[in-house]
């Protein structure tokens, strides 16, 4: 079993509240990713998690057993960290062996589970050699190894994939997926990375300034975010922000205005919303040049040609930041050109003064079907 149990965790450095009022339940076989950007707490909330700071308030609790007060050797978690950890006078096989040998296992235990976890890590050929002799991803393969043949209850990794070059993330984001997969263990993985996070885990949770902004799978997170922060930090490029007005509410949702444009967006209506600034987001995918639907002149300051596709970066009169469209790879747009962009009603979110999401009357594809 790996239940994890996060109850109004709060962790203090004097005055100053780094984990605010946290609670989260984590189910046996989960793959939960902690994300934010730099100072929100995920290192922090894990490293409590792990035994390796203290709780300043609240209870963690592991499998029904409140584990505050136990040295993390007995939490039955293990932690991979970011600079790997690996005795580089040992060879492969003494590194994962390392944990064992500690806790005195017999030879052929040790043997026969260092054996398993190198079949699992494809580091069969690779345990005579020092740390030395090894890439960055498999040394991440060795650091990950020795957390296996502690067979813990739940896995923790803190930004494990940061050293590596893009190339080597995105091997292993695939490995640490089969991984969980081969395994069914608890995992629980901290980046800023936010395509890691969309790309490994069966939940998010984002954070901020301490705080849980919201927790959900990834679509869940993309399609209805609960506010601007986790609207801005889910997807990349992050959603394009608009300001608006309300100026009607019908049964199909609310009515804003853009210099002049009026467009009906599908979310709930809410009692008190005509008159009011409001803040209209749409994702840069759903941006198409030309006078489609709401309809705004862009000037294109930087255009960064990947191929597949084009991403376009923006500025529009009286908005501030840069304004992002993603289209096909040969689309014919040019720096410093003037041109129209618009996009659909259906394909918005809308955001009250203080950044909560209004809910939405369905999903974009539920909307798309009509």
């Amino acid at each position: 079993m790996g239940q994890l149990s996060l109850r109004n965790v709060i962790k203090s450095f004097g005055q100053y509240d780094v984990v605010k009022n946290v609670s989260l339940d984590v189910e046996d076989g989960e793959f939960v990713v902690f994300v934010g950007p730099s100072g929100c707490g995920k290192s922090t909330l894990l490293r409590m998690i792990a035994g390796l700071e203290h709780t300043t308030e609240g209870d963690i609790v592991i499998d029904g057993l409140r584990v505050n007060d136990l040295p993390p050797v007995r939490r039955g978690i293990a932690m991979v960290f970011q600079s790997y950890a690996l005795y580089p006078h040992m060879s492969v096989f003494e590194n994962i062996a390392f944990p064992l040998r500690v806790e005195r296992a017999p030879e052929a235990v040790i043997r026969e589970k260092v054996g398993a976890a190198a079949r699992i890590l494809h580091l069969e050929e690779r345990l005579t050699q020092k740390p030395g002799m090894l890439s960055g991803g498999q040394r991440q393969r060795v650091a990950i190894g020795r957390a296996i043949v502690r067979e813990p209850k739940i896995f923790l990794f803190d930004e494990p994939l940061s050293n590596l070059d893009a190339a080597l993330r995105t091997d292993m984001r695939i490995e640490l997926t089969r991984l969980h997969r081969q395994l069914g263990s608890t995992m629980i993985y901290v980046t800023h990375d936010q395509v890691e996070a969309m790309t490994m885990a069966d939940r998010i949770v984002v954070l901020g300034a301490g705080d849980i902004a919201q927790v959900g799978s990834p679509l869940e997170l993309y399609h209805k975010p609960d506010n601007t922060f986790v609207a801005g930090f889910i997807g990349n490029p992050r959603m394009n922000m608009l300001p608006v007005r309300c100026v009607g509410v019908e049964a199909g949702g609310v009515v804003v205005e853009f210099r002049g444009q009026r467009a009906l967006i599908p979310v709930t209506p809410q009692p008190g919303l005509e008159g009011a600034a409001l803040t209209l987001g749409v994702r840069p995918e759903h941006v198409r040049p030309g006078a489609v639907g709401v309809v705004l002149p862009i000037l294109p300051s930087v255009v960064e040609r990947l191929g597949q596709q084009t991403i376009a970066h923006a500025t529009v009169e009286g908005v501030e930041g840069s304004f992002c469209l993603i289209l096909p790879g040969g689309a014919a747009i040019e720096v410093d050109r003037s041109m129209e962009a618009g996009f659909e009603a259906a394909d918005c979110h809308l955001f009250t003064v203080d950044g909560r999401a209004l809910p939405r009357l369905g999903t974009l594809a539920e909307l798309a079907r009509g």
